[in-house]
């Protein structure tokens, strides 16, 4: 099962150093194998699998090729962090969502700012053509919740690489990021003078992907991830993943979550 993954997103996916590729493996040469990249969305991709008793084999896409949908069989589905938006799913399809993760904004400790009103018209950090970029343009929708824009007329600056935007509000060149909280926390474990901004101003919620332009038979696939999805929220094994890698349990809220909401039909 070809699966995507990027070997340099901690946590969700990063590469293991060291690595040997399993001899019998059935990955091609230009694939990686499940031993050679872990994180919390390569060990959901690695239990999906394994449920189907199939090897995940990944390939490294851009978050485009991804987003864009017209796969050509170069992926099977995604686990990869693509949170649930409308207009991603005129490309693809969408399983019940396997994690919820908060976004807040990071300020910098005993700046200015100590609430989220207080940053509209300021110089705000995003990743580019994601959650954070969409709010702060105004035009997010996230199907089943309703978003309120406490943030207006933002300066943003987009960032490829959330880290460096992170330091960039350290060093005072930005007045906030806006990212997970992962990401944020993860930033101040590490030494950045950062602190997050309650309350998140949205959760995004994070499902499988499946090209709608598959010409495979993708319902019973989707199918197949939502059943396998529900019994590893209900089990309890997709908790102790978050838990392991995302240092909380971001996965049991992601299973209330009303897939039908997002009104997705299918063929």
């Amino acid at each position: 099962m070809l699966l995507p993954t990027d070997p340099e997103y901690p946590p969700q996916s990063f590469a293991v150093e060291g690595a040997n590729r399993a001899e019998s493996t059935k990955c091609a040469a230009d694939e990686l194998t499940g031993e050679e990249v872990d994180g919390y969305d390569v060990a959901a991709s690695k239990l999906f699998a394994q449920k189907l008793g199939v090897e995940p084999c990944f390939v490294v896409p851009t978050w485009n090729e991804m987003l864009g949908g017209h796969w050509g069989g170069r992926m099977d589905i995604a686990f990869a962090s693509i949170g649930i938006t409308p207009s991603r799913m005129q490309e693809l399809y969408f399983t019940q969502p396997y994690y919820a993760m908060p976004e807040k904004f990071f300020v910098r400790s005993g700046g200015a700012f100590s609430r989220v009103e207080q940053l509209s018209g300021q110089k705000i950090g995003v990743c580019t053509n994601c959650f954070a970029d969409l709010y702060l343009q105004g035009t997010l929708v996230l199907p089943g919740a309703e978003v309120e824009f406490a943030v207006r007329h933002a300066q943003i600056e987009h960032y490829d690489v959330e880290r460096n935007g992170l330091s960039a509000v350290d060093a005072g060149k930005l007045d906030a990021f806006l990212c997970s909280v992962i990401v944020g926390e993860q930033s101040i474990e590490q030494g950045l003078k950062l602190t997050a901004m309650d309350p998140a101003p949205y959760v995004a919620y994070i499902g499988g992907a499946v090209d709608r332009f598959s010409g495979l038979d993708v319902r019973s696939l989707v199918a197949r991830a939502n059943h396998i999805m529900a019994d590893a929220t209900a089990d309890g094994s997709l908790a102790a993943l978050s838990t392991k890698y995302l240092g909380s349990d971001f996965a049991t809220a992601a299973g209330a979550f009303n897939l039908a909401a997002i009104e997705q039909t299918m063929p």
